[in-house]
């Protein structure tokens, strides 16, 4: 696996690091390495030997900086000298271009490889709500509709992920899950979101570079899962709850896996584990989507072990028997 060394003036660096766990999860052979006022170049230049050396290898490395010509770069380009076949450095350090990293290096043991394609998202996760707006004006003014009965596709709503999760679009769905996912449409499935205009539109605007976001009524989501236009969508569905999830199934839609990423504490509920809390409703939910041969993926990141969910509804339904007892 290639290493990773994020290397930046002040602590820049580990804080992006912390971020990147939070949404990936965390990572081996992945170390932040620091410039501080009171440090020489060359310091830095040990600590950064210092950290390649606790990696599996040093066969292939990539430093990701903060600026480039900075003392982290200098030092950094230094170290490549002797490894240029193999050693790669990209600046311009960002949240999207770590996540990006840690997706690329699944596929290819290249830092070269990696440096090339991270720099595209890296650019693209630079946008203000100012050009998503004017950007989103043009499209519906030079937007034509499609005729209802026209077939795209194999005419069938493709869905690469249902997941529920209480915080719905936040930064583990817009990077981690749409890079393994791959959808070209987000859409949350809520019938009170879909009334909060507010809400709404702060989702429209956290959609990632070149997906989609909507948000739609329960409803709204049963029927296009039966339009032949939706044909070319492949959609990451977001729930709040399992129950909305059980009424989107019963209405028709095709959901046969069923991410659980998760679900916040509140008054009667019980915490299964760190993200999950379940009060009866949700374990009875639970229970009838599992009837229905519902598959549970157990997890908040895609790499995260899955966990089981028949020990978490028996875990919930013994601390809810204790808290009426």
């Amino acid at each position: 696996m290639v290493g990773i060394i994020l290397a930046s003036h002040g602590d820049f660096a580990e804080g992006i690091l912390q971020s990147g766990a939070m949404i990936f999860g965390e990572q081996e052979n992945v170390k932040a390495v620091t410039l501080h006022p009171s440090d020489s170049p060359e310091s830095l230049k040990d600590r950064m030997k210092e950290a390649i050396a606790t990696f599996d290898s040093n066969d292939e490395i990539l430093f990701l900086v903060d600026l480039w010509g900075g003392t982290p770069f200098n030092q950094a380009n230094g170290l490549c000298d002797g490894h240029n076949d193999k050693w790669a450095i990209a600046s311009g350090l960002n949240l999207p271009m770590l996540i990006e990293a840690y997706t690329a290096r699944l596929s290819t043991n290249s830092a070269k490889e990696i440096a090339i394609t991270i720099i595209e998202p890296a650019q693209e996760g630079i946008k203000t709500n100012i050009s998503t707006v004017t950007t989103k004006a043009k499209a519906v003014s030079t937007g034509k509709s499609i005729a209802p009965g026209t077939v795209l596709g194999n005419g069938k709503l493709k869905i690469v992920l249902a997941r529920v999760d209480s915080r719905l679009l936040h930064g583990q769905v817009a990077t981690a899950w749409t890079q393994a996912t791959n959808p070209n449409r987000i859409i949350v499935v809520s019938d009170s979101v879909a009334k909060d205009e507010l809400r709404k539109k702060l989702i429209e605007q956290a959609a990632p570079p070149g997906v989609k976001a909507n948000v739609v009524p329960i409803n709204k989501i049963i029927e296009i899962s039966k339009d032949p236009r939706f044909g070319n969508t492949k959609a990451l569905l977001l729930f709040e709850n399992p129950q909305d999830v059980l009424r989107v199934i019963d209405g028709g839609v095709e959901i046969s896996d069923l991410n659980v990423g998760s679900m916040a504490h509140s008054v009667g509920k019980v915490m299964v584990n760190k993200v999950l809390s379940m009060n009866a409703n949700d374990v009875a939910t639970f229970e009838k989507l599992k009837q229905k041969n519902v598959q549970f993926n157990v997890r908040k990141v895609p790499n995260d072990s899955s966990s089981n969910m028949d020990e978490l509804l028996k875990k919930a339904k013994e601390e809810l028997a204790e808290q009426k007892s």
